[in-house]
């Protein structure tokens, strides 16, 4: 049994999330990796990788150990308690995919494992082994609550606990505690990475120093004039006041539909190298376009342009960070996706000049008035789960559109080859759509996961995207 210290309270960023979730709206993140099986593997290859995931001699971890409860002893307060009764064949479950075993099947199997809600009675995470695959290939599903761990946290998890060496055996699962033990350290500590991960916990945390908790937070009211100045002009900042309302912005039902692929890396590279834009410009350009075809197929394209929130990081030189402290200020900008414009060329000059301005803008600002204005922008997009009041509460921007390094070598989890790493992500009410990338191995993976009813056939978006970037290497001249 994994011994854990008395019941303790959850930190408000937690339990907001905790509290914002709904039958309709599961706050969960997860991710999909996909495996080739090792030259030596046998026929029982997954069998054998299931029996070792759920053995009972490895202890597991107490993240995975807690759930949520409360009671009239607690005052209604949320505490995290141990599972007296962890029941690891629970958590991790052995699936077949049915004939003929395509990618297609795969996708929808997740879809529908994404759709359903974690038990707060027990530790708020699954892993689902996955053969069936025509190929042969090995998929690995796993979903985690939103309110123990973020998802770019949960990725890094997963890869602490893979390795270089192929010949590596006998290797834990991520939820086991020797599985961390003697790992090398993740190659993805960036700017990027830190502010994705920072951002989970904006609601709480950056609020309160919004409130002036910090001696810093004297300089506050004029970097919120400056912030809201900006909103107002519909300049780039981290607050959006010109949001058009889209198909995306309704509620939710309950079901989900996931949709992943990869693109090259030096494909994306070579039309930024074309265009004087960064990796991140062109994936928001993809996405762009993508939505753009997409809504005019839907004949809802709005005059104006989509807004997504872009999580972006500062390294100290280019903000103002003393240099004795180092370290990086994160944020988050409130990009302008050109979907207005029907020239790709000009759509990618739209984002870069968005992408741009929003920088600027944060670099003008502390790395604690980064956090807090990115906060304040964010905080009608949180507010109106919380809350129960979709409707009332307009979202400040359309989608989220994040995009994560991760590792830039082959990994390998018992001889099995990682070929393809997808983060699922999490729809909520008003913001039916979600994109997020993850680099590895030379490619970019792009997970988009969306409400199956408010998004219909949301795997049109990866045909417009393939579209999108090649009109942008023809508008490049590539």
């Amino acid at each position: 049994m994994v011994s854990l210290p008395k019941p303790r309270p959850i930190d408000p960023p937690s339990a907001a999330f905790l509290l914002a979730e709904s039958k309709n709206q599961p706050m969960h993140v997860g991710g999909l990796q996909l495996y080739e099986r090792p030259e030596d593997a046998g026929p029982d290859f997954v069998r054998e990788l299931f029996e070792r995931a759920t053995s009972s001699d490895d202890e597991v971890m107490p993240l995975f150990a807690k759930h949520p409860y409360r009671s009239v002893r607690t005052a209604g307060q949320l505490f995290w308690k141990e599972d007296e009764q962890f029941d690891i064949e629970h958590h991790v479950r052995h699936n077949a995919l049915p004939s003929p075993g395509r990618v297609r099947e795969l996708l929808d199997l997740c879809s529908r494992l994404h759709s359903t809600r974690l038990d707060w009675e027990r530790p708020l995470w699954e892993a689902h082994l996955i053969e069936g695959l025509a190929d042969g290939r090995v998929a690995m599903y796993t979903k985690i609550h939103h309110g123990l761990v973020d998802g770019i946290s949960a990725m890094r998890l997963m890869q602490s606990t893979l390795s270089t060496n192929p010949d590596e055996r006998d290797m834990a699962a991520p939820w086991a505690k020797r599985a961390i033990r003697g790992r090398a350290k993740p190659e993805t500590e960036t700017p990027m990475t830190d502010a994705a991960r920072t951002l989970a916990s904006v609601p709480g945390d950056a609020l309160r120093t919004a409130l002036g908790v910090t001696a810093e937070a004297a300089g506050m009211p004029g970097a919120l004039i400056k912030t809201l100045s900006k909103g107002m002009r519909n300049e780039t900042s981290t607050m959006s006041m010109h949001t058009p309302r889209t198909m995306f912005n309704r509620n939710i039902t309950s079901a989900r539909r996931f949709a992943a692929q990869d693109w090259e890396i030096e494909r994306i590279r070579a039309v930024g190298k074309a265009t004087g834009a960064t990796i991140n410009d062109i994936v928001l350009a993809m996405c762009g376009g993508a939505i753009r075809a997409y809504l005019l197929e839907h004949d809802a394209l709005p005059d104006t342009p989509l807004v997504a929130m872009v999580p972006v990081g500062l390294k100290a030189k280019e903000s103002h960070i003393p240099s004795a402290e180092g370290g990086n200020a994160v944020g988050a900008i409130m990009a302008r996706l050109g979907t207005d414009h029907t020239d790709p060329a000009e759509r990618l000059k739209a984002v870069k000049k968005s992408m741009k301005d929003g920088k600027d803008a944060l670099k003008s600002l502390t790395p604690v008035q980064i956090l807090a204005m990115s906060a304040i922008g964010q905080a009608p997009a949180m507010l109106g789960p919380a809350l129960r009041m979709q409707g009332i509460i307009k979202s400040p921007y359309n989608l989220i559109i994040s995009n994560v390094p991760g590792p830039k070598t082959t990994h390998y989890w018992n001889g099995a080859k990682l070929v393809g790493n997808y983060p699922l992500s999490i729809p909520i009410n008003g913001m039916a759509l979600n994109i997020t990338c993850t680099s590895y191995d030379g490619n970019m993976g792009f997970g988009i996961t969306g409400c199956r009813r408010t998004v219909p056939h949301l795997q049109r978006l990866l045909t417009f995207l393939e579209d999108e970037l090649s009109a942008l290497e023809k508008a490049a001249g590539i």
